[in-house]
């Protein structure tokens, strides 16, 4: 109950976490004391529970995971200033980090015999430098924020290394489920539609309460009164449209999609006049695909076309549901099948076009499969390809990231960053490239590179659609269909969330198949 009429609480929770390791520490002693340290209050007594850092000294500690939240520092005696620095790589705190969207490096006053919290993004590193005074510091904490969600999914595998990429992929849209859906909870904490997508499709595979992406759609359909476009960019409002059929398939909200209606409607009429006689795709200004493909016309005409096209479709289902005569978006989606144009050898654009139907480009897919990947468009090219395929694409490249120190999946990464590089829990290497500062493109260069993008959890859904093989048949999953398929694994075992209960699959190579499932769900196996 709360103390205050006018209050909105806060739905995260809120916790400690102590330093796991010191990464360097220069003129501070006693700096141990901090390793799991839970002590939260400053004392004036015990002098053997504090460290005392000189004027000019400085401590990097390492949390032992990205997290999402701040830090607690606290003092006993002599006020002071230092300067923070929170790093998602133990190199970006020993940098200038970037600021757009939340602070990462400041000065701040530290109170005598108090304490100071401060901090809105996500980290696994600090840095703080004490300026001009000794201090006696009882503690540096971190304080996570999340939303603490019951997990209705679940994927266990005989490969331990996919089950860890499904939890951290599953840990990675978490951290970015903050007031809204995030697309990186340290750099671009918006609620980009057209980057929702991946995350919404992760979150429905794996949690229970799937409210925020009610709240994620309204938020940007709020902000964007037709004929604008979301975010403006106007593939990102054909994004709403699929993500709007892909939520009412998995939980069945009639009653929401039915308040999405004239919106629904206005924009679809809106999306029919990019569409000429001939049935090709003419998206105007902004056109975006994804970054890799901004400045190549070509796939970004065969990407725009395959999007647009899987729109239609959607829109189709949409309007059935809520006993609207389709015709309008069924004729788009007929048109659009008329031009296929060629993608090149652009990978985006070839599952783009290999999603939507309009044609089977898995030629592209697999041809040098370890290149031109990218997180983003990364799930839609596991989709895209043999399931076979598509698990070592996962092994190889999401795993690329793990072996290299992340807790958390990033906005973009390319196996070839790996040739003459340190993991990014070390120090910078003199004659090694920095993992993190050195590479990116596009708007993610050097350390404005997020290493928690939401974007980068497709492994997570396409395990437990592919793998575990669970296919939603009618909305709300009153019809599932259950295919595993094994591709080499001994066995594989989960479950996952529906309106009505959880659904669990035990599959192994003897041809056992175990499922269960709620009384109102029917099963094709």
């Amino acid at each position: 109950m709360s103390l205050y009429a006018n209050a909105k609480r806060d739905q995260r929770v809120r916790e400690y976490l102590p330093a796991q390791r010191i990464v360097v520490a220069r003129d501070i002693a006693n700096a141990e004391i901090m390793i799991n340290n839970y002590a939260v209050q400053p004392s004036i007594a015990g002098d053997s529970q504090v460290c005392r850092p000189q004027a000019g000294g400085f401590v990097v500690l390492d949390f032992g995971i990205e997290l999402h939240g701040g830090i607690r520092i606290v003092n006993r005696y002599a006020a002071g200033r230092i300067r923070l620095r929170f790093g998602e790589s133990v190199s970006e705190t020993m940098q200038t980090p970037n600021q757009d969207h939340a602070i990462h490096d400041t000065e701040l006053a530290i109170p005598s015999m108090g304490m100071l919290e401060y901090g809105n993004t996500a980290f696994r590193f600090v840095r703080v430098d004490f300026l001009d005074t000794p201090m006696d510091i009882i503690n540096i904490l971190a304080v996570a924020l999340y939303r603490d969600l019951e997990k209705g999914g679940s994927f266990l595998s005989s490969d331990k290394r996919l089950n860890q990429i499904w939890d951290v992929g599953a840990y990675t849209l978490q951290l970015n489920m903050q007031d809204f859906i995030y697309d990186g909870a340290k750099r671009d904490r918006l609620v980009w539609m057209g980057d929702l997508h991946p995350e919404v499709r992760t979150l429905l595979a794996v949690f229970n309460d799937a409210s925020l992406v009610a709240e994620s759609l309204d938020f940007v359909r709020n902000h964007t009164a037709l004929p604008q476009t979301m975010n403006n960019i106007t593939s990102y409002s054909i994004w709403w449209v699929i993500i709007q059929f892909e939520y009412f398939l998995y939980r069945g909200d009639l009653t929401y999609l039915a308040g999405q209606q004239a919106y629904l409607t206005g924009l679809v009429e809106q999306l029919a006049t990019y569409v000429d006689d001939n049935g090709s795709e003419q998206v105007p200004p902004r056109r975006f695909l994804d970054w890799p493909n901004n400045d190549v016309p070509q796939a970004m005409h065969a990407g725009l076309q395959g999007l647009l096209c899987w729109a239609f479709a959607c829109a189709d289902k949409l309007y059935q549901a809520l006993e609207l005569d389709p015709a309008l978006p069924r004729a788009m989606h007929q048109r659009m099948q008329k031009h296929v144009p060629d993608c090149g050898d652009s990978k985006a654009a070839a599952a783009m076009l290999t999603l939507s139907g309009l044609s089977d480009r898995r030629d592209v897919l697999l041809k040098d499969p370890f290149r031109g990947v990218s997180t983003f468009y990364g799930y839609y090219m596991l989709l895209a390809q043999p399931n076979a395929s598509a698990v070592e694409l996962i092994r190889r490249y999401w795993g690329g990231m793990l072996d290299y120190g992340a807790t958390t999946f990033w906005e973009d990464f390319d196996l070839d960053w790996l040739k003459n590089t340190s993991p990014i829990t070390e120090l910078p290497v003199p004659g090694k490239d920095d993992l993190h500062a050195d590479f990116g493109n596009y708007c993610y260069k050097g350390l404005r590179h997020s290493l928690c993008h939401g974007w980068a959890s497709g492994p997570t859904p396409f395990l437990s659609e592919r793998i575990l093989g669970v296919k939603f048949l009618t909305p709300g999953g009153r019809k599932i269909a259950v295919k595993p398929d094994l591709c080499g694994l001994e066995f594989v075992s989960g479950s996952v969330p529906t309106r009505f209960g959880k659904v669990k699959i035990y599959c192994d190579q003897s041809g056992k198949l175990d499922i269960s499932a709620p009384a109102e769900i029917s099963v094709e196996a």
